[in-house]
């Protein structure tokens, strides 16, 4: 964060910056990490876990209130990323390595919990589909709505999103 503070966008950040800051030598880098690229990923997705362990419960989901808590967890943590890191045209090309940062690990919470949730054979099947299918209808509305400087209210859009998204997990909980 502080260089992009100082450099004012991501593309001017090089792996020496990132290894000077660091204080690890670009040796050591590049055992970890393929590219300046695996790293932004790595270091966002870390960045979107430490909010969800903030933010979420057990960093998991048991009910519909923990539901919405990830919902809007995923609208407030764009709309954040969004402010400070892609608001100058340099950063965009960076904005689909972000997003999907975020996506693996929410894919990974929906379909952990989906499979704690599936006991029977036929819902067993659907887990993988269903949390892919959810993980992209709320980061992909996430990302719309960032978009938007004249967007409607987070707390509505997630309000609608957790019916929309109840729906779709319905017949998975259901057949449990």
């Amino acid at each position: 964060m502080e260089l992009i503070e100082q450099k004012k966008n991501i593309y001017s950040i090089s792996v020496q910056d990132i290894t000077d800051r660091a204080t690890v030598n670009r040796a050591t880098f590049y055992a970890h990490f393929e590219d300046k690229y695996a790293f932004l990923e790595c270091w966002m997705r870390q960045k979107f876990q430490k909010k969800l362990e903030r933010e979420l419960p057990n960093h998991s989901i048991s009910n519909m209130s923990s539901l919405r808590s990830l919902i809007q967890i995923v609208f407030d943590f764009l709309s954040l990323t969004r402010q400070y890191m892609i608001r100058t045209p340099e950063n965009s090309p960076y904005e689909p390595l972000f997003e999907s940062a975020i996506h693996k690990e929410l894919y990974q919470l929906l379909f952990t919990w989906l499979s704690e949730e599936a006991k029977a054979p036929e819902a067993k099947k659907a887990v993988e589909s269903t949390a892919l299918l959810i993980s992209w209808g709320i980061l992909g509305t996430a990302i719309q709505w960032s978009r938007d400087p004249e967007h409607r209210p987070a707390e509505e859009m997630v309000q609608e999103m957790l019916v929309v998204v109840a729906a779709g997990l319905a017949p998975v909980l259901e057949q449990s």
